[in-house]
């Protein structure tokens, strides 16, 4: 049931009404856990009792409360969506499909129609469509732009045929994001155009990729002749690449949240698990322990307003600019250097634990040090987003790139 708040809803009638739906629409057992934190809440509700529920927070517009109701939000303001935010963050009532909700979504109100957005964000809120980023390719992940698969006009259809790599959730996925080139003739940057792929269709083949953490998260796709309707473009024709940056600011903002992106699946966790280990562990009474720790605490605050100001301005429809590359730029090393600490805190529980093919069986804490190192790579690599910094930031000229302006199929490729 979609909750009786709209745009003239002060922020304490909002939160009157929140709480109201949390006491009646909440299971008991997850709001006695909640307060007895993380851990707790945890133990209680396992992820699919989540997902089972999950609709019953989507039908209330609360999981994308600034979205129009129309698409599946309340149309309040961000005044008023984060003080909601603030009653609902004890229940830990994460958002599933977090690459629709974020990078599709970005897209959509960046240069999508109204038509595309009343068909694709409704069923994003729900969870009811999947989606999946197809972007990086074998041979063009930081140099995205010399990305080399096709997109061939077929009446009001495009063929798609080439490969895509890394595409997190592309066996789960019902629909992607996908970046083709259509006209080669042009300059790298230019000729790309953006679509919405349907997954389900004959050509497009999933094959997982398993990680050091025995997850299969990840995987590469194989595309041999699908189909998009151009009504499934989004953007203009070989613009593809300027409505991209809407998405890629999104992402990086993604993989520079909380732990390692805000979702579970970058690994990691925040400083205060280190408080909570070290205090577990009797080391908290070591200064030099707790001197690492705060450092580390101090830092992930530093991160914590920079996505913030990233966060406000695409909400007030603005580019979030070189503020999404800082972020990422300082993830990647904070949460390393967290999860460095947090194996060591753990002492020999981090070194050795029984043989399994469960990969459950990995200790949570070695298994978010396993996991951060892929956090220089992800969202574009550290290096990448240095030279993005270093050019749109302190002013650096250019490196000299003898190609640039030359027409894509001239471009030597590996």
């Amino acid at each position: 049931m979609t909750l009786p708040i709209d745009a003239s809803s002060t922020a304490e009638e909002a939160v009157a009404t929140v709480e109201q739906w949390i006491r009646t629409e909440v299971p008991e057992s997850w709001r006695a856990a909640a307060a007895d934190g993380h851990r707790a809440l945890r133990a209680v509700r396992t992820p699919e009792d989540y997902r089972r529920w999950y609709p019953a927070f989507a039908s209330t517009g609360l999981v994308a409360p600034t979205w129009l109701p129309e698409h599946g939000g309340l149309g309040v303001s961000n005044e008023v969506a984060r003080a909601i935010e603030t009653v609902l963050a004890p229940l830990r009532l994460t958002r599933l499909n977090p690459l629709g909700l974020n990078n599709a979504a970005a897209a959509l109100f960046s240069h999508g129609t109204e038509e595309q957005r009343l068909r694709f964000l409704p069923p994003i809120v729900r969870n009811e469509e999947k989606w999946c980023q197809l972007f990086s390719e074998p041979g063009a992940g930081s140099d995205l732009a010399s990305l080399a698969t096709r997109a061939v006009a077929d009446g009001d259809e495009w063929v798609i045929t080439g490969q895509k790599v890394w595409t997190t959730w592309a066996d789960e996925a019902d629909f992607g994001i996908l970046l083709a080139r259509t006209d080669p003739e042009q300059p790298k940057h230019r000729g790309i155009t953006y679509f919405l792929l349907n997954m389900h269709q004959p050509g497009v083949e999933v094959r997982p990729l398993r990680q050091i953490t025995g997850e299969r998260e990840f995987n590469e796709v194989f595309l041999d002749g699908a189909r998009v309707p151009d009504a499934h473009r989004v953007g203009d024709l070989n613009d593809g690449w300027r409505v991209s940056a809407s998405t890629l600011s999104v992402e990086r903002q993604m993989v520079s949240g909380s732990g390692s992106g805000g979702m579970g699946r970058l690994g990691g966790s925040s400083t205060q698990r280190l408080i909570t280990l070290a205090q577990e562990t009797g080391r908290w009474s070591d200064p030099v322990i707790r001197a690492k720790v705060m450092r580390l605490w101090a830092q992930e605050k530093v991160r914590g307003w920079t996505n913030a100001r990233v966060r406000a301005a695409l909400k007030a429809g603005q580019s979030p600019g070189a503020a999404s590359s800082i972020g990422k730029v300082h993830q990647a090393t904070l949460n390393q250097q967290i999860q460095d600490l947090m194996v060591d805190l753990s002492g020999t529980a981090a070194l050795a634990w029984p043989a399994t093919d469960d990969t459950d069986a990995l200790p949570r804490d070695v298994q978010g040090w396993m996991r951060s190192l892929a956090n220089g790579t992800e969202g574009g690599t550290t290096d990448i987003n240095k030279n993005i910094l270093g050019e749109r930031v302190l002013g650096l000229p250019r490196e000299p790139d003898p190609w640039k302006g030359k027409p894509w199929k001239d471009i030597p490729r590996s």
